[in-house]
């Protein structure tokens, strides 16, 4: 008798070569005439580092991933490219062009990515976490005429469904396929695609669009999070992303070690198409340690006994595993990539005592996610250890595969730029250039106007410029406090209050006041839970006589809270603690 698992793999093998894929996929000169004749020229697409590295190394581990039938799935990197070669097929079988995802971290996610683009589709990953009714404007608003959707956010869809009954809907199961037929819609269409190439000569990659032939063509949407307006689509093009990644390769170290990068993925992979990492693990054939949700034991977990070596978290996440029961030196230094809020650096002493070695970067949706760095520079070893990481928490210079940022003057004429002063002081906004600024927004000529005003990317971020050419966020315009004439940074004043010792995590924001226009007011958690009736005022009391921050900058109310509002990147929702601080405490 032959088992079930044998079975599976005859019948992979009726639909797959000898090799990963048949050949080389095509190399296309470009649309452009100037391009045309050129040897020396190709197209930039990250589609192709799947097929690379299934050509490298087929039997590589691509992929490690607790089902949500808690089963542990390791995929290679030959049977990862076949899966994506196969939706791949599957769309351009139906004509899909424009593929939705509504997904948490999972191998259908990863997969899909590579496949809606090898198919010469855009894909339109978003965040699950928004109302229903947001997620029905983004998918009607990016024209998807294919939705993939996770089991568990299929309920999600009702209200899309009532408006566009006849868009199809592929649920992916997320369970393990090692024994018998493959578990769902996902794997049934990823099996009809491998299919449908066998019966259109077996082509496999070389038919398929892992170079494109136009490199500023979009590859994906990335809609922001629209928390005080309707999201945006972020126009994503094969250039963009394939220097982006390249970027994150060099910056984040995913190949600065002699083993194999083991990515955790605790950012969501929604969240700005995962800042390109999708690519960028791929490229230095990377495996990829999917995580269908954040869980802290977990975590700890593959840490110590996986050997993790990168993973991507917001402070705030940062915050709470630095916190959890399980925290301990690991043996072996993790390069963790912050950014979606300033980190404090009280949070960068913390982690590097656990040997999470900080890598901090600053980014926008618009600029596919990372865009600057905070070099560490070898002399900052010798300053005070407060000094050293006060360092570390500034936003730094721009990346290698990108210009300069620059910081310039506020209340100028529309495309006046002048850039501030280097001297650490002089206010002013991030702006962008160059190979990592996104393409526009989707079908919203006016706000794109307004984001490239003056031919530079406006970030809306308030920041100084230090005399050595690194930049350092203050505070979103909307979010900087003016009192009595003095601006006050929350993101300055939440780092302060963030290494007493009882508190957790902070949040600041403007209240109205009387006689100063405004000041500032806190809201925070503890570490153990705990809401002591005195703690506020205690807090209070040791910022005005602990802290090297001014007496005026100090607030008058400091609130305790079960927890604070964030948004799904964990960066904490201002306009809620907006509303908090005028008295409505149900707002969400």
């Amino acid at each position: 008798m032959v088992g079930p698992k044998e079975r599976l793999k005859q019948l992979a093998s009726h639909f797959t070569s000898a090799s990963p894929v048949p050949g080389p996929p095509p190399i296309h000169p470009g649309d452009s005439h100037e391009y045309h004749h050129r040897h020396n020229f190709h197209t930039l697409s990250p589609t192709w580092f799947l097929w690379r590295a299934a050509q490298i190394e087929p039997d590589a581990i691509a992929i490690y991933h607790k089902t949500a039938n808690s089963k542990i799935l390791r995929r290679s990197y030959a049977e990862a490219a076949d899966r994506a070669r196969g939706f791949a097929y599957y769309l351009r079988k139906h004509g899909y062009k424009r593929v939705g995802i509504l997904a948490t971290n999972t191998p259908a996610f990863l997969e899909s990515i590579f496949g809606i683009a090898a198919a010469g589709s855009v894909s339109v990953a978003i965040n699950y976490r928004l109302k229903a009714d947001d997620i029905s404007y983004i998918f009607q608003h990016s024209d998807v005429d294919l939705i993939i959707a996770d089991f568990e956010f299929v309920d999600l869809l009702e209200d899309y469904r009532k408006q566009k009954p006849n868009i199809p809907i592929i649920v992916d199961t997320d369970m393990d396929a090692s024994e018998g037929e493959l578990s769902g819609p996902f794997d049934e269409a990823v099996l009809e695609g491998l299919k449908y190439d066998i019966e259109k000569g077996g082509k496999g990659w070389t038919d398929l669009e892992s170079q494109t032939k136009n490199e500023e063509s979009v590859i994906a949407l990335a809609y922001t999070s629209g928390t005080t307006a309707r999201p945006k689509g972020v126009e994503y093009t094969h250039r963009g992303v394939y220097l982006a990644a390249m970027g994150n390769v060099i910056e984040s170290g995913l190949n600065y070690h002699t083993g194999r990068a083991k990515y955790l993925w605790t950012l969501p992979m929604f969240h700005a198409t995962g800042w390109t990492f999708p690519w960028s693990v791929t490229a230095v054939r990377g495996t990829h340690y999917c995580l269908r949700k954040i869980d802290y034991p977990e975590i700890w977990r593959l840490l110590k006994e996986e050997g993790i070596t990168h993973f991507n978290a917001a402070p705030t996440v940062n915050t709470l595993l630095c916190a959890a029961k399980e925290a301990e030196r690991l043996p072996h230094s993790v390069r963790v990539t912050v950014a979606a809020s300033p980190p404090s650096a009280w949070l960068f002493e913390q982690m590097t005592n656990l040997n999470l070695n900080p890598v901090h970067v600053y980014g926008l949706t618009e600029t596919y996610g990372p865009i600057t760095k905070g070099y560490h520079m070898p002399e900052w070893d010798t300053l005070p250890e407060k000094e050293k990481y006060a360092r570390m928490a500034r936003q730094g210079h721009g990346f290698v595969t990108g210009l300069p940022v620059r910081v310039i003057k506020t209340e100028q004429e529309e495309g006046v730029l002048i850039n501030v002063e280097k001297n650490g002081k002089e206010i002013g906004e991030i702006v962008f250039e160059g190979n990592s600024c996104a393409k526009g927004y989707y079908k919203d000529a006016e706000a794109t106007r307004k984001l490239w005003a003056g031919d530079v990317l406006h970030s809306g971020d308030l920041a100084v410029w230090h005399p050595d050419g690194a930049i350092q966020i203050l505070d979103r315009a909307k979010d900087i406090i003016i009192s009595g004439g003095e601006n006050i940074s929350s993101v300055a004043l939440e780092a302060m209050l963030s290494t007493h010792p009882c508190v957790l995590e902070v949040g600041v924001c403007a209240v109205a006041d009387s006689h100063w226009g405004e000041r500032p007011k806190a809201f925070v958690t503890t570490k153990d839970g705990t809401n002591s009736e005195t703690l506020g005022e205690e807090v209070i009391q040791w910022a005005k006589g602990n802290s090297n921050i001014s007496r005026f900058m100090v607030p008058r109310e400091v609130v305790v809270v079960d927890e604070l509002p964030k948004t799904s990147t964990g960066k904490i929702k201002k306009n809620v603690l907006r509303e908090w601080a005028r008295g409505n405490m149900d707002a969400k």
